[in-house]
């Protein structure tokens, strides 16, 4: 299964709607993942015009994002659990990511808030980052990702001017 995978948004007003490569990048995958900093509905209407969509609330985003979307949640892809949360902290947010599921036996973390790609193994689980396609920060490009999941799970970040 290809599953689209974009975080950190951060669109304001639905005036700056997503970028025309986010619809080309996920062209063809069953699912997309939300990791957070997404601040308006419309966000989600877009990309929900592509594929289902699981979202979590970031940092950023208001009271009715959170409690629509929670900031934790699982979900089962072909006998894999993946973890979706935004993330906390500067520096080594992927450990701050992985404390959220450390009980929860997951086989991936996905995560967002540094606006950092991040794609690493580690002892046996995927954590990955797409980074943001709309605020790129200190990084010099901006960025989604895809998940590949089978048997097993793997990730790949696109970067994009």
């Amino acid at each position: 299964m290809k599953i689209g995978v974009i975080s950190d948004t951060h669109i304001r007003s639905s005036a700056k709607l997503l970028p025309n490569i986010i619809f080309k990048a996920f062209d063809g995958v069953e699912m997309i993942l939300h990791a957070g900093d997404i601040l308006i509905d419309e966000v989600i209407i877009e990309l929900e015009t592509i594929a289902p969509v699981y979202a979590v609330a970031g940092n950023n985003d208001d009271y009715d994002m959170l409690y629509k979307y929670g900031t934790k949640r699982i979900i089962e892809v072909n006998g894999k659990r993946i973890g979706l949360t935004h993330g906390s902290s500067r520096g080594r947010t992927y450990l701050n990511a992985y404390d959220i599921f450390s009980r929860n036996n997951v086989d991936c973390v996905v995560y967002g808030h540094s606006h950092k790609p991040h794609n690493e193994m580690i002892n046996g689980v995927l954590f990955f980052n797409p980074g943001s396609p709309t605020s790129k920060r200190f990084e010099p490009r901006y960025s989604l990702g895809l998940l590949y999941v089978d048997k097993d799970i793997r990730g790949e970040i696109l970067y994009f001017d």
